[in-house]
């Protein structure tokens, strides 16, 4: 479960009132509701509403992608797969939508299709750079996918008697019990309608495989109703438990979880208390201890990462206090999601991604370490399917274990799974042949013919102008930054053709095209190496150059020429700055330090819900706040004008959607002078 993992009245007299209320709301209203519930993170609910919204004809087409994306968001891809089928087979403007298909087909194993959708949704322009690069490297992995489902010999994996028709997932042996999380609380998480989850144990037997319950409580003081408990942590002790626990409603969103400590003190636990560690803006969750229980590794979205949420570790001193957490590196963390770490005696990670080359939602996967080459190996069948397998932990003195997954075939929503290996005679006949970490190892996918596999990359592009003919400019001149300053590490010029290039690049590393050329705007294009090494197991020879490739698009510089600023939103009635409208002018902040001479008017539009009076008023100070701020940052108030237009410039006449009005509420700037 991905977000940790993601009162009855009598209905006798309340029957007939609840026909008649529902009778009296219209198509258009159970949809606005519905819209409501689904920016509150209630998907389950927002799913309901918005199904008998498209039954009664009322925007069936948004309906189906918000359905499809309540069902991807609340983790249960599988039922996604319909209303994505239906969105993106319509005039839809949410590209995205077929990326999400994809992921979603490829999750319940149909990779044919998923292949084919990623390529389609590859090949459309004006798509988000990063789900296009993912979807790239999706086509890739989906031509291996038959590597990656190597069969571990003789490995037996069980479904647990224990198991719901909830959710049960993340199973830890502490002493003579097996503590997990499990949904069995009264209280229901509006997210996928389920129980919200708590930590449970349960007595383990001589049989591990046949665990029977009943599942208690761990303890009364590790128990908050209304919040989602689960992927609990001990010390090798057994007397420090770490936890995750959020999603009460009181942030929106991922930021609602948190890591969490308590002690046993006299056999009961103490009320847990908040880590430091936390990034009280981010999620954190799925807690282990290394073995000596000096580090501890977690997950989190937090920024600076990789993308998605990555894996960190911190150390704790005697004392209990915990060091700066530290990202695990490229090597480990991927565009997508790292989660749910474990730490084996013999010091292996394992660990559950999407970003790695897997199999198809979360797959498990094991790092180690050897002569300072870290290799991750796929774990491949049967610990893998194509759904979401997470949260490996080894039962202690056996071959044997327990991992989590919704795969086909459970009783549940996540179920705990049992598995078994059976011991090897002489581990030493196959040690040069399974041993990831020799370099002569076919399983060690680092090396070829013992030798280590290497990749150079390297950068290089075209500008072209901003229009649908995308003409070459040449002579223009594209500076080479890093992210983090502006000290150039490369000046390349473009040709009659307007290419340039080739420039070595570094993995990991993130870099900043600033492209000038006279008669245009100069304009600053991110690019970065993250999510974009190759993974070894794609390599076939011992030396691989690959060069990426960016196009650039510069605005011709021309006298009242206008520019839409997205994402540029106010809260109803006010015009202050709110920190996600911050971020877009901060780019425009950028834009007016790379052209010093260009002047600008700043211009506010509002929709025409409110008299015309007022909405000139109030477009106005969103003008004024928008030029104040640009002032804050450096910008001299000389260069700007500020103008409100209110009602008065429709793009849409007569707008009904809020997707309509909200493309006249928009704030513009035109170029005045240069």
């Amino acid at each position: 479960m991905r977000l940790l993992r993601s009162a009855l009245y009598p209905l006798s007299c309340l029957i007939l009132t609840a026909l008649l209320l529902a009778s009296c709301n219209s198509p258009m209203q159970v949809y606005k509701d519905s819209l409501k519930k689904f920016d509150n993170g209630e998907y389950d609910l927002a799913i309901k509403g918005l199904q008998k919204a498209k039954e009664a004809g009322y925007e069936a087409n948004q309906s189906n992608y918000l359905i499809a994306e309540g069902y991807r968001l609340s983790n249960r891809p599988a039922e996604s797969i319909p209303y994505y089928k239906e969105a993106v087979g319509t005039d839809l403007e949410r590209p995205e939508a077929q990326f999400h298909y994809a992921y979603a087909l490829k999750s319940t194993g149909a990779y044919a299709e998923a292949k084919e959708q990623f390529q389609a949704f590859a090949a459309k322009k004006d798509v988000s750079k990063p789900l296009q690069e993912r979807a790239l490297r999706e086509i890739e992995i989906l031509k291996i996918i038959d590597r990656l489902k190597t069969t571990a010999p003789e490995v037996e994996i069980t479904n647990l008697p224990i198991n719901t028709a909830g959710a049960e997932f993340s199973a830890l042996v502490r002493g003579q019990e097996l503590v997990f999380s499990s949904s069995k609380k009264e209280k229901v998480y509006k997210n996928n309608g389920q129980a919200m989850l708590g930590l449970y144990k349960a007595a383990l037997t001589s049989d591990p495989e046949n665990i029977q319950g009943p599942a208690t409580l761990l303890s009364k003081n590790i128990f908050e109703e209304e919040a989602n408990e689960g992927s609990p942590a001990f010390s090798p002790d057994g007397k420090t438990l770490i936890f995750a626990r959020g999603n009460t409603g009181k942030k929106k969103g991922t930021a609602d979880v948190h890591l969490f400590m308590s002690k046993n003190i006299d056999g009961d636990w103490t009320p847990p208390a908040y880590l430091p560690i936390n990034d009280s803006l981010s999620w954190d969750g799925s807690p282990a201890f290394s073995s000596d229980g000096k580090t501890l590794y977690f997950a989190s979205n937090r920024p600076g990462g990789s993308g998605g949420i990555d894996l960190y570790r911190t150390n704790m001193d005697a004392s209990g206090r915990f060091s700066k957490p530290v990202n695990m590196g490229k090597d480990i963390n991927t565009a997508g999601d790292e989660m749910f770490p474990y730490v084996s005696e013999d010091a292996k990670l394992y660990f559950a991604s999407d970003g790695h080359p897997g199999l198809g939602g979360l797959d498990l996967f094991v790092a180690t370490r050897s002569q300072g080459i870290i290799t991750v190996k796929n774990l491949g069948l049967p610990y893998n399917s194509p759904q979401d397998d997470f949260a490996l932990s080894f039962y202690p003195d056996l071959n044997a274990g327990f991992l989590s997954s919704n795969r086909t075939g459970g009783k549940g929503d996540d179920d705990l799974y049992y598995f078994y290996t059976p011991q090897v005679a002489d581990s030493s006949i196959i040690a040069k042949v399974d041993d990831p970490t020799d370099p002569m190892s076919p399983n060690n996918v680092n090396y070829i013919n013992g030798k280590p596999k290497v990749v150079r990359y390297f950068l290089a592009g075209e500008v072209v102008t901003n229009s649908p003919e995308a003409t070459p400019i040449d002579s223009a001149i594209v500076h080479i930054l890093p992210d983090t300053s502006d000290v150039q590490i490369a000046e390349l010029p473009t040709d009659a053709y307007g290419k340039f290039g080739t420039q070595p690049v570094e993995e990991g590393r993130s870099y900043v095209l600033l492209v000038s050329r006279k008669g245009y705007i100069s304009k600053r294009e991110p690019f970065t190496m993250d999510g974009k090494s190759i993974p070894p197991i794609f390599l076939n020879k011992e030396l691989t150059d690959t060069t990426y490739s960016v196009t650039v698009r510069l605005d011709k510089l021309e006298l009242n020429k206008t520019f839409v600023l997205d994402n540029i939103y106010y809260d109803l009635n006010k015009y202050n700055i709110r920190p996600d409208a911050a971020v877009e002018l901060d780019k425009l902040v950028q834009i007016l330090n790379d052209n010093p001479t260009m002047t600008i008017e700043l211009s506010s539009h509002t929709d025409a819900r409110a008299t015309d009076s007022y909405n000139l008023t109030l477009s106005q100070n969103r003008a004024e706040s928008a030029v104040n701020y640009l002032n804050s940052k450096g910008i001299d108030a000389d260069r700007m004008v500020a103008q409100g237009y209110g009602e008065r410039e429709l793009l849409i006449e007569n707008a009904k959607t809020e997707e309509e009005h909200q493309k006249n509420r928009r704030t513009e700037f035109t170029i005045l002078s240069y």
